[in-house]
């Protein structure tokens, strides 16, 4: 699998691009975990509303226990602090919904934040990467002779611009069924940089 260009100058643009998009990807990761920490943040009041209602609660069922031995009259005694005791773990149970609440809206937050800009450069960034790592690593298997060379010339005069073949030769057609071996050369150069391919080192 060929990643990047053979020319310096566009393999450099790759690989930059390539780290400007991974390094894209851990900004907004580090942007959707800061927004995550922070919402969490909001829970505090709900942790310390479900602790403080949970002792609450704890300390009234103990009061509430103690008196319940008291002979006679222990069972009415007892009854508003296990009635207090309840409303204490509503406060408290409630305390816990808001924790919950809070922090499945961090996680919604943080992975929104963090996911719309990294899935838009990927969307991008993506497609061109691959249709070059296609186009490249199926044309490195051609380029082993002169034979090879006069399959990319022929997409060259498909697919160039007129005004490049223009530059080439006055017949460019006319010179590739000739088999003229500089005009050949000339076209598939044009194709091989187009995607981002030169010639073996031995046929230059």
């Amino acid at each position: 699998m060929k990643l990047y260009a053979d020319s310096p100058g566009r393999r450099t643009a790759q690989i930059v691009a390539d780290l400007l998009v991974v390094a894209w990807i851990v900004l907004w990761v580090w942007v959707g975990m800061a927004v995550h920490d922070g919402t969490t943040a909001l829970a505090g009041p709900g942790r310390q509303t479900d602790e403080s209602a949970t002792a609450m609660a704890g300390q009234l069922r103990d009061a509430g226990g103690r008196l319940d031995d008291a002979p006679l009259i222990g069972d009415e005694l007892a009854t508003p602090f296990d009635k207090a005791a309840e409303a204490s773990d509503g406060i408290a149970a409630a305390g816990r919904s808001s924790v919950e609440a809070v922090e499945q809206l961090a996680v919604v937050l943080g992975l929104a934040i963090a996911l719309i800009p990294i899935l838009v450069i990927l969307a991008v960034h993506l497609p061109r990467r691959w249709r070059f790592v296609r186009e490249a690593t199926a044309g490195a298997r051609f380029i082993d002779s002169v034979d090879d060379l006069d399959l990319f010339a022929l997409r060259a005069l498909a697919n160039q611009p007129m005004r490049v073949l223009a530059r080439v030769s006055d017949d460019p057609a006319g010179d590739w069924r000739r088999k003229d071996p500089d005009v050949v050369r000339r076209l598939a150069d044009l194709e091989l940089r187009d995607v981002g391919l030169r010639p073996r080192g031995a046929l230059t």
